[in-house]
């Protein structure tokens, strides 16, 4: 079930119609950054995570401080992922030197930040995300580099900078603290959400089996496997057809006919359109095609291939780094949109989320592996979302409990820990009022990420 839900009031203050009471206040009292710190943690994965014809040992917590004119100092929170945004540098380096650099940029963006002023963390990231993304080319020595790696490094510093936009402010939730412009693609409340785990290449038949077993209905499978383009297609459908064995069967009440949606991520590893009409055929003759929602990233960017007349729901999700290239993605025949607001910053997210919106291209929310807290900063958009079609609820997906080696002690980290709308139930998020009111708990410190800055209070 949702429901449409429009926030603060939107026409006083200004007298401006369309201006919200903060968008009102914020550009009467902007923010000045005076102190900045960054720290990090390394946290294991419980095996090897692939995906992108690589895999993954271990993902940095990264930390951004930030403090304001005002005195008020706040703690933004964000995980790298090398190998997602950008995996020519992932490739190019160890993990832990690709995981150093990223870091590196993101302290050189709190550097950067230092000393300015902004009205909203948007015109914040508006201001900063050149600079880091030009430095983030000579950094990694790599001109070609993606501007994910920037915004992914910039995620912790956005984070922090909506912390003091909401306490200054005086912002008690998450849709008081959208700012007008972006209110409109954020308009619905919805009382459950989906929770999408994701299926790597190394995840056997026999957990893909059990998570459907434990109500789970909507679930992101891996395809471009390792190797060449014929090996990558030949693992690809032996995949499909084993895991359509198994659980193609399933009936679920979520969907229309009361299949099992497949979500199949290629991260752009096909490089022609005909491979991955090859792997439609085959989905075609072994009976699933109907079952396939989504197909998201099929092709390298650069690839620059029109997506329409697959007969497929195509998803953008890295490609759409940012807004004008989500509208981009949108004119090739894409006709959804990842949105990754713990990974492309939240601002961004917004930006991305409104274009959408604008040409009735529906949007969900895909992970980066985040911890128990950003699963929260990426609910609080996928619960505000309009419904997917054929589906009538949003769409999340959150795979960190399923990868993380230590993810019970990092749930304890969350200052909502235990609440029932942190844990999924029969494959949704049941969100109450009072998470709504609380705000998934994102606007409340957590007293392990706030010590680690102790030395700043």
């Amino acid at each position: 079930m949702t429901r449409n839900y429009h926030g603060s009031d939107m026409s006083t203050a200004s007298g401006i119609p369309g201006t919200c009471v903060c968008c009102t206040r914020a550009k009467a009292n902007p923010i000045t950054i005076t102190e900045v710190d960054s720290h990090v943690e390394r946290e294991p994965l419980l095996r090897p995570f692939g995906f992108k014809g690589g895999y993954m040992t271990e993902i940095w917590q990264s930390m951004a401080f930030m403090q304001s004119d005002n005195g008020t100092g706040k703690v933004g929170l964000s995980v790298q992922s090398i190998l997602w945004s950008d995996a020519q540098v992932f490739a190019s380096h160890s993990e832990s030197d690709g995981n150093a650099l990223m870091y590196a940029l993101t302290e050189h963006a709190l550097k950067i930040a230092k000393g300015r002023s902004f009205n909203t963390p948007v015109d914040l990231l508006d201001d900063i995300l050149d600079e880091v993304y030009a430095y983030g080319k000579t950094l990694t020595e790599n001109p070609d580099l993606r501007k994910t790696f920037a915004l992914n490094a910039l995620v912790g510093l956005d984070n922090a900078a909506w912390l003091l936009y909401a306490q200054t402010h005086a912002l008690k939730n998450f849709d008081d603290m959208i700012p007008c412009t972006y209110k409109p693609s954020l308009s619905h409340r919805h009382t459950q959400v989906a929770s999408i785990p994701a299926m790597a290449y190394s995840v056997p038949i026999s957990e893909i089996k059990e998570a459907v077993d434990q109500g789970t209905f909507f679930m992101k499978i891996k395809m471009g496997q390792p190797g060449t383009q014929e090996d990558m297609l030949a693992k690809d459908m032996t995949r499909l057809s084993d895991i359509h064995k198994a659980i193609g069967h399933v009936r679920t009440e979520y969907t229309r006919d009361g299949k099992l949606p497949y979500y199949l991520d290629v991260n752009g590893r096909y490089l022609e359109k005909e491979t991955l009409m090859t792997l439609l055929d085959h989905a075609e003759k072994i009976g699933a095609l109907d079952q396939i929602a989504m197909i998201e990233e099929p092709f390298p960017e650069e690839a620059d291939i029109d997506v329409g007349g697959l007969g497929v729901r195509i998803a953008a999700d890295e490609s759409a780094h940012t807004d004008k290239d989500a509208i981009q993605r949108i004119e090739m025949g894409y006709s959804a949109i990842a949105l990754k607001a713990i990974a492309k910053t939240l601002s961004m997210t917004l930006k991305i989320a409104q274009v959408a919106h604008e040409r009735s291209v529906p949007c969900f929310c895909a992970d980066l592996t985040g911890n128990p807290i950003l699963v929260d900063w990426n609910k609080a958009v996928a619960a505000r979302l309009a419904p997917f079609p054929h589906l009538g609820l949003g769409l999340l997906e959150t795979n960190g409990h399923q990868n993380y080696k230590h993810w019970e002690t990092m749930v304890g980290y969350h200052p909502c820990a235990g609440a029932s709308w942190t844990q999924t139930v029969d494959g949704v998020f049941n969100l109450t009022e009072e998470y709504y009111q609380k705000s998934g708990g994102i606007l409340t410190p957590s007293r392990h990420y706030e010590h680690m800055f102790k030395h700043r209070k």
